[in-house]
């Protein structure tokens, strides 16, 4: 029996949408990590800014555009304090993690020359892969991959190797989206120093569901999304060392952005606004702060034990089942990716969605890491705050379906 100490039925109390029957069945939502779910704390906060105080920000000196201005540089303390940043200049409000680390593709191209290298690993998501991908055939840098070993981790061979004096940029994931492997990036960020390498953190599977704290891990720059931590979509969070981000080049130009504007030139506004052009996602902004009030409030070292009992429960599950086959190490996020001998991932997740179990198939925007592991797709269940060992035992029991379906 799973031990956490919150109280998931009260806790599920404020997830509307967990009422919901799909195909006659209720509901079982494990796919977090696509997108969390929304509580209504967080839903009525931007029903109540809209309802009371929409404006626009920095902008206007009445009443409601004051209260939203308060509420938009609230969101910012809130996040910096979530993370353990030094202050609300260290983050940068973007749409989302794949925003935050094209800003920063596009922004550090100053500091490279032709030459220079960047290195990510196998097992990244698109967001951090693509971006590298373009600015070292545009630059002509040289893009370098660390393995991972058989077990889903990072090889640490494979790290001495590819972090050296020509790296000027290490690029990892905290946790991986596919396999649920938590890198160790203070580690990591250590060998980058050492050899004059700035780091980036992709931590939009980790800030979710575990204590961050930038400091800590000594990070340069850590991205992340709001709809993936209870937020609505369109708000996404980077965060940098104030130093490296005063150095930066904008990535957008307009309003807001500017302190002065002349004919012949321009002066840009202080970080963080300095980033954030035009009107930004006021609303989301807010909802992201509803969003980090409840999870400290639930408490980030509870949803992580939480989080790693429930896929103990599962794996204890899964192992025993020898037509599946799971990905990814013993130590691990809250995501398991799996295979059903002999059946697509797609058909998986179709016969599973039948039976209420909402799941995510498909290469899970990391097509380079599939083609390490040898398959074209994997089923993913991804688990949160919300879920139940009873949620897990149907979702097992629907496995079964499958399998008479496909005489597997």
């Amino acid at each position: 029996m799973i031990k956490t100490k919150l109280n998931i039925e009260q806790i599920r109390k404020d997830f509307p949408i967990l009422t919901r029957k799909i195909h006659g069945k209720p509901l079982i939502y494990f796919d977090s990590a696509a997108t969390s779910q929304k509580p209504k704390q967080v839903i009525d906060a931007m029903d109540n800014y809209y309802k009371n105080s929409n404006a626009n920000i920095h902008r206007s000196i009445h009443q409601i555009g004051e209260e939203a201005t308060k509420l938009y540089e609230e969101a910012h303390e809130k996040v910096a304090d979530f993370i353990n940043a030094d202050s609300y200049q260290n983050i940068v409000f973007t749409k989302n993690t794949t925003e935050s680390l094209n800003l920063l593709a596009y922004s550090l191209t100053s500091k490279l020359k032709k030459g220079d290298e960047i290195a990510i690993s196998q097992m990244e998501h698109h967001s951090n892969f693509v971006p590298w991908q373009q600015l070292a055939k545009q630059r002509g840098l040289k893009l370098k991959f660390i393995k991972i070993d058989g077990e889903g981790n990072l090889d640490k061979k494979s790290i001495q190797e590819n972090i050296t004096k020509r790296t000027k940029i290490v690029s990892l994931t905290h946790a991986s989206n596919v396999l649920g492997t938590i890198n160790p990036i203070k580690d990591i960020a250590k060998i980058a120093h050492e050899h004059g390498a700035m780091v980036v953190v992709d931590g939009a599977q980790s800030v979710p569901h575990m204590p961050v704290d930038v400091q800590q891990l000594d990070a340069d720059f850590l991205a992340f999304s709001g709809h993936k931590m209870l937020g609505p979509t369109g708000i996404g969070v980077l965060y940098g060392k104030k130093e490296l981000l005063e150095e930066m080049q904008p990535f957008l130009y307009g309003g807001e952005m500017i302190r002065e504007v002349k004919f012949d030139d321009t002066t840009f506004n202080e970080l963080p606004w300095k980033f954030e052009a035009g009107t930004m996602n006021i609303a989301e902004a807010v909802g992201l702060g509803a969003a980090i009030d409840y999870l400290k409030k639930t408490g980030m070292e509870n949803i992580r034990n939480h989080d790693a009992e429930l896929v103990d429960y599962a794996m204890a599950k899964l192992k025993k089942i020898d037509w599946i086959k799971t990905y990814g190490p013993k130590e691990r996020g809250a995501v398991i990716s799996f295979n059903v001998k002999g059946v697509h991932a797609h058909d998986v997740a179709q016969i599973l969605d039948s039976d209420g179990v909402a799941v995510r198939a498909g290469h899970h925007c990391c097509m380079p890491l599939m083609g390490v592991l040898g398959v074209p797709a994997t089923a993913r269940a991804s688990f949160y705050l919300y879920n139940t060992e009873k949620e897990v035992d149907h979702f097992v029991e629907a496995l079964y379906k499958v399998k008479k379906i496909f005489g597997v």
